[in-house]
C-alpha cells in the first residue's frame, strides 16, 4: 500500500471509531442539534426521487453510511404513502456501533457492515442508492461516487443529502457558521461525553466539496444530475443525479 493509501485508510479507521463512539447517543444529538427540521430534508429527498423513478414496484434502495438506520424508515414510510411496493431496503456503514444501534430500532432491514468504497452487492442491483450526511465522512470520495455507479441499474438514482461548503456565504450563511461552528459542538459535545466528535462537523464541513464541485464528481462518475437544491440557509443541499453510463 503507498504512503497515501495508508494515510487515507487510517483517517477512515479514525472517522469509523468516532462513530463507533458517539453511537448510543448519536441520534439524541441529532434531534436536538437539528431541532427535527432535517425530517422535512429527508422526506424532500425521498418524494422527489419516487418522482423521477416513477416506478410502482422498486426492487432494492441501498442507504449507504446508514447510521442508526433513520433514512431507509424514511425510505420505507414514504414509499407506503405513495402505494409505491418495495423489495428490500439496505444499510451499510462501516461503523459496528451505528449498525447495532439501527438493527434494533430498524431489525426489518438489512445491513452490511462495509465501506461505501466496498459495498457487498452484485453489480446493477439498485433501484436507488442514498448517502445522507455521509459522503464527507468518506475519504476516498471518488471511488465511492464509482461504486455507487456500479451497484446502481442503468437509470437508477443516486440521492446525496450533506452539508455542504460554502465559498461565499451570504450574511445567513454567516449566521448558519457561527451556529454550526460555535454552538452545535458544545451541543453534540454535551450529551455525547465526546466533544472531538463534534468539532470534527464543522471541520469536516469546512474541509468538503462545494455544491458545484460536487455536481462535478457525480458526473464525472457517470451520472446526470437531476435536481440540486440548498434548504434552511444553506445548512443542507440535497443533490439527486441518475445513473447514465
Amino acid at each position: 500500500m503507498s504512503s497515501t493509501g495508508k494515510k487515507n485508510t487510517q483517517k477512515q479507521e479514525k472517522i469509523v471509531s468516532m462513530f463507533d463512539n458517539i453511537a448510543p447517543t448519536y441520534d439524541t444529538a441529532n434531534r436536538v442539534m437539528s431541532m427535527g427540521v432535517d425530517k422535512s430534508w429527508r422526506r424532500k429527498a425521498c418524494d422527489l426521487a419516487y418522482g423521477y423513478s416513477a416506478k410502482d414496484t422498486i426492487d432494492r434502495i441501498v442507504d449507504v453510511a446508514c447510521g442508526t438506520g433513520d433514512m431507509m424508515d424514511f425510505w420505507k414510510n414514504r414509499a407506503e404513502k405513495q402505494g409505491i411496493a418495495i423489495g428490500e431496503i439496505v444499510g451499510v456503514d462501516p461503523s459496528n456501533g451505528m449498525v447495532n444501534v439501527a438493527r434494533k430500532k430498524y431489525p426489518k432491514f438489512n445491513y452490511h457492515i462495509a465501506k461505501a468504497t466496498e459495498i457487498p452487492l452484485e453489480d446493477a442491483s439498485a433501484d436507488i442508492l442514498s448517502i445522507t450526511y455521509g459522503i464527507r465522512n468518506v475519504v476516498e470520495r471518488e471511488a465511492a461516487l464509482k461504486e455507487f455507479n456500479r451497484v446502481l441499474k442503468k437509470d437508477g438514482l443516486v440521492v446525496i443529502l450533506e452539508f455542504m461548503k460554502n465559498e461565499n456565504p451570504s450574511t445567513l450563511g454567516k449566521i448558519r457558521d457561527f451556529y454550526m461552528n460555535k454552538i452545535l459542538p458544545k451541543i453534540g459535545g454535551f450529551i455525547s461525553k465526546n466533544l472531538e466528535a463534534y468539532e470534527y462537523l464543522p471541520n469536516s464541513i469546512g474541509d468538503f466539496s462545494t455544491v458545484a464541485n460536487m455536481q462535478n464528481e457525480l458526473e464525472d462518475a457517470g451520472f446526470e444530475m437531476l435536481y440540486t437544491k440548498s434548504f434552511s440557509m444553506d445548512i443542507s443541499t440535497l443533490l439527486i443525479a441518475r445513473k447514465k453510463r
